[in-house]
This record gives structure tokens, C-alpha cells and sequence, in this order.
């Protein structure tokens, strides 16, 4: 079980941070638009590059972990990125996170426990 946790520890980490790196690309990215240029220019993004490796390493831990563990078990344990999104918006974003907020992602936490359980 310690494995199966350590497991879903990294696996919420990369996945966390494959949408920093997105929100970090869009940010930089300017307008939307619906034209070739736009598209071409994204490819010089480095955001967009490390959320592609970091989504990557997220799925290839994802399906490691699906064939090894019961499903039952290992996706509740996919709430812990609701941590990491949170640290993320403080550390990274400086977003103010209300106690609201954290009691949200303490009681996700706590329900995930009570079926992991």
C-alpha cells in the first residue's frame, strides 16, 4: 500500500504541474486565435514543452499504476493534485486561497481516505 502511495504521490505531482506549465503557457501565450500563425508560434513556448513532458510521466506512472493496483484504490488517490493545485496557486500564481478553499480540499481529502479505507 506505502508503494501504491508513493506511486500516487508522483503521479498527482506531474499531473499538478503539467497544468501549472499549461496555465504558465497560456499566460504567455497572448490572444487566442484560430490562425496558423498563432499555432506556430506556441511551439516556441517552453511552458507548453515541460506540460507535455509532465503530462507525459504523469500518464506513463497513471498506467503503471492502473496495472498493478485494484482501480478501487488507486483513483481516489488522484485527489492529492488537489493539494498540489492548491500549493501551486499560493507558491506559484500568489493566488490568495481562502480557508473555505483549504476546508474544500480537506474534506475531498477526507472522503478519499473513507474509500481508499
Amino acid at each position: 500500500m506505502i508503494r501504491l502511495i508513493v506511486l500516487s504521490l508522483l503521479q498527482s505531482f506531474f499531473l499538478a504541474g503539467g497544468q501549472v506549465f499549461l496555465k504558465m503557457g497560456l499566460e504567455k501565450s497572448g490572444d487566442f486565435q484560430w490562425k496558423w500563425s498563432f499555432f506556430r508560434s506556441q511551439l516556441t513556448n517552453w511552458p507548453f514543452l515541460w506540460c507535455g513532458i509532465s503530462f507525459v510521466i504523469a500518464t506513463v506512472l497513471w498506467m503503471y499504476i492502473l496495472k498493478k493496483y485494484p482501480f478501487s484504490l488507486a483513483y481516489p488517490l488522484t485527489c492529492i493534485c488537489y493539494i498540489f493545485g492548491t500549493l501551486a496557486a499560493i507558491f506559484v500564481f500568489h493566488e490568495n486561497v481562502s480557508i473555505v478553499q483549504w476546508i474544500g480540499v480537506i474534506l475531498i481529502m477526507a472522503g478519499c481516505a473513507l474509500i481508499v479505507r
